[in-house]
């Protein structure tokens, strides 16, 4: 049975307190990619009671993903922003989302972020990763931006931090492992890497600032 929105909300205010739900409530947090690092931070943040999570993702699901993404097996071939959703509305009934389908670049980056109050660096590709995290701070210098960077292989789970690179900038990962090291990308430490950045994103709202 599906809980009321009233029930779902005394759920939260009670683990989190009212005043930081309702802080957590009116974020909108844009994930830009949708793989194991986005698909994980939105699971958290839905988890978390977040009230608008804004998915891009061109890419559709496929069984290589299964093992550290937040996907199913009978999606396979799904749209992933599609796919997401419908798993975050079994989670979070009451969340609002926006997908875009679409590859994310500095021609649309403008339009499709400007709505959200945080937003999370969630791509595979080195050069797509500078690029957003270039593209927010010079142009949308207003934004906080929550990147990734070093999650592959089976290094120690304590070597996965969380590190304020500049006034809104937060940087996730251990910054030195590649999946061209040897052993590629691990669930588990995927996993840590976007807890880490979910938590961050949680901290934020709750103006509880890295040093």
């Amino acid at each position: 049975m599906i809980p009321t929105k009233e029930e779902w909300m005394n759920a939260l205010n009670d683990r989190h307190g009212a005043m930081f739900q309702e802080k957590i409530l009116s974020t909108t947090v844009a994930i830009c990619g949708l793989g194991g690092l986005g698909s994980n931070i939105a699971i958290s943040l839905a988890r978390a009671g977040i009230g608008k999570l804004i998915l891009i993702d061109f890419d559709r699901v496929d069984i290589t993903n299964l093992h550290r993404q937040g996907y199913k097996a009978n999606q396979i071939g799904m749209r992933k922003t599609e796919a997401l959703q419908d798993n975050l509305k079994e989670i979070n009934p009451y969340l609002e989302t926006e997908i875009y389908t679409i590859r994310l670049d500095e021609s649309n980056a403008r339009n499709i972020l400007s709505g959200a109050d945080i937003i999370c660096e969630a791509f595979d590709n080195a050069e797509e990763k500078a690029n957003i995290v270039n593209f927010v701070l010079s142009e949308m210098p207003e934004k906080y931006i929550v990147a990734a960077s070093g999650m592959a292989g089976l290094g120690s789970s304590d070597l996965i931090k969380t590190r304020k690179v500049s006034g809104r900038f937060y940087l996730c990962g251990d910054e030195v492992s590649d999946v061209k090291d040897g052993i590629g990308l691990v669930s588990t430490r995927v996993m840590l890497c976007a807890a880490h950045q979910a938590h961050a994103v949680l901290r934020i709202i709750a103006k509880e600032y890295e040093v």
